[in-house]
This record gives structure tokens, sequence and C-alpha cells, in this order.
């Protein structure tokens, strides 16, 4: 039985935050996976392995058994990363939350602008009107 390495490539980049490329990233991370952990317990060989009287049979279980685990440990932490990288923290909700407070308060402070010169026209126009009255009142 040849010595056998165990190697598991977990994706060290940040996840695409696209659903179907999610499930395509999780579904070749899995294929490789059990393409990399399938070899590393073969159940014939080992049961036939374990039987056997000789040390360094049993070595190599538990050399597979250790690979095994480490393979394991890798695919949970890389899980444990996705996890965390889809929830923000509490300061990027926060700054998020500000931005559109803020992009709020800008749109109110134009409008607010808008309404201020609508008024200023109309209390133009009502002088206007009203010195002209004046002056007709003035007239007569």
């Amino acid at each position: 039985m040849g010595d056998r390495q165990v190697v598991v490539e977990v994706p060290s980049s940040s996840p695409p935050k696209d659903d179907d490329i999610d499930n395509d990233d999780m579904i070749s991370l899995v294929t490789s996976l059990e393409s990399a952990l399938l070899p590393c317990l073969p159940a014939r060989e080992l049961q036939a392995i374990d039987r056997s009287p000789h040390p360094s049979h049993q070595i190599d279980v538990d050399k597979h058994a250790r690979d095994f685990m480490e393979a394991a440990k890798k695919l949970q932490l890389y899980f444990i990363s996705l996890q965390r990288e889809d929830q923000p923290t509490k300061a990027e909700m926060l700054r998020k939350e500000i931005a559109l407070m803020e992009e709020e308060l800008d749109r109110k402070n134009e409008l607010i602008r808008k309404q201020e010169n609508l008024i200023r026209e109309w209390q133009k126009e009502l002088k206007d009107q009203l010195d002209k009255h004046n002056t007709e009142l003035n007239k007569v």
C-alpha cells in the first residue's frame, strides 16, 4: 500500500454572492472532496489490513484516518468561513445604515431647497399682485 497524500483545495477568495455560482462552487468542492477522500479509506483494503497482525498495516489505517480527519477539518473551516462572510459585521451594518440615512438626508435637503424656492417665488408673485392692487386703489 503506497503513501497517499490527501489534498483538499479550499477556495481562498471570498465566495461570490450569486446563488448559482455558490451552488456551482459547492458542487465542485464536494466533488473534489469526494475524489480526495474516497480513496483515503477503501473499505475492503482497510478491513483486510485491520485484521492483519502486522503493525505497519495498523499505522497505515491510522494514517488514513488522520488524513481523512484533516480533510474534514479543512472542509468544516471553509464552511464556517462561508457562513461568517455571508453575515456582515456590526460595523458594516452601521456604515450601511449611516450611508442610507445620509442619502435620505440629502434627498430631503434638496426637497426643502426646492420648496423654499417655490415659496420665495409665490411670495414675489403675491407681493407683485399686492403692489398692483395698491396702485389701482391709490388711483381711485
